[in-house]
């Protein structure tokens, strides 16, 4: 996925009210961008940090410019959670992630039960629903984690596709992770875990657990590696 346009670089000067982010650009000026990220973005918004923006190009939005990726002094981390939907169908239109190659379309936001998935997949007497979440947090032990902050909704997507397995359809959990600096995932028990149980219980009813790594840079956002799960218990 390259941008549509040169992301602009500056410092991070900020980050309040969970969508705002002041940055001084290359330049010297101070601009407000939004924050496309509602988590707690721990290990990725550290004052000083070097970061980059994509323009709207709209002259009515209130904030033009809206942070896509940081810099830790090691990598760059992509920090707008919105990128791995597009990022998912993208390699899975590509045929890049071979356990959801073989579908003749891919829907984006599509209904079951009382949840919206992110993906669905549909192919000649198959269906497969695939939920996509963001993953930017690296914890201590190395370990990329999810969730960075205490999600109901994340347990209820969950939950909701170990109803698609029970309904007869194949259900997917894809962790995107935009970062490099990590060796594999895990559920963030430290910090959810309930979000870690309902995890576990998915995978133990059938719901196929995927984690893939993106390169990362100022230039484009590419998934390019699967990434080892590991499951307490499993």
């Amino acid at each position: 996925m390259k941008f549509d346009a040169p992301l602009i670089q500056g410092r991070l000067l900020k980050r309040y009210k969970r969508f705002l982010a002041d940055v001084e650009l290359d330049d010297g000026t101070v601009i407000t961008a939004h924050c496309p990220n509602t988590g707690r973005m721990t290990t990725c918004a550290e004052p000083g940090w070097r970061v980059a923006l994509s323009e709207s190009g709209n002259p009515k939005r209130k904030y033009r410019h809206t942070w896509e990726l940081v810099h830790n002094g090691t990598c760059w981390i992509g920090v707008n959670t919105g990128r791995a939907n597009a990022l998912a169908a993208e390699a899975i239109h590509a045929g890049l992630i071979p356990e959801l190659a073989g579908y003749d379309e891919v829907l984006r936001e599509q209904r079951f039960g009382n949840s919206r998935f992110d993906l669905l997949l549909r192919g000649e007497g198959s269906s497969c629903y695939v939920e996509v979440k963001s993953v930017t947090l690296v914890a201590g032990d190395g370990c990329y984690i999810f969730p960075d902050a205490v999600t109901e909704r994340g347990r209820k997507h969950l939950n909701e596709l170990v109803n698609a397995v029970r309904a007869g359809y194949r259900a997917v959990m894809l962790f995107v992770i935009q970062r490099p600096d990590g060796t594999a995932f895990r559920a963030a028990e430290e910090i959810d875990p309930d979000y870690a149980a309902a995890l576990k219980n998915a995978a133990e009813n059938g719901v196929e657990l995927l984690a893939w790594r993106a390169d990362v840079s100022p230039d484009e956002l590419r998934l390019v590696l699967p990434v080892p799960i590991v499951v307490k218990g499993i």
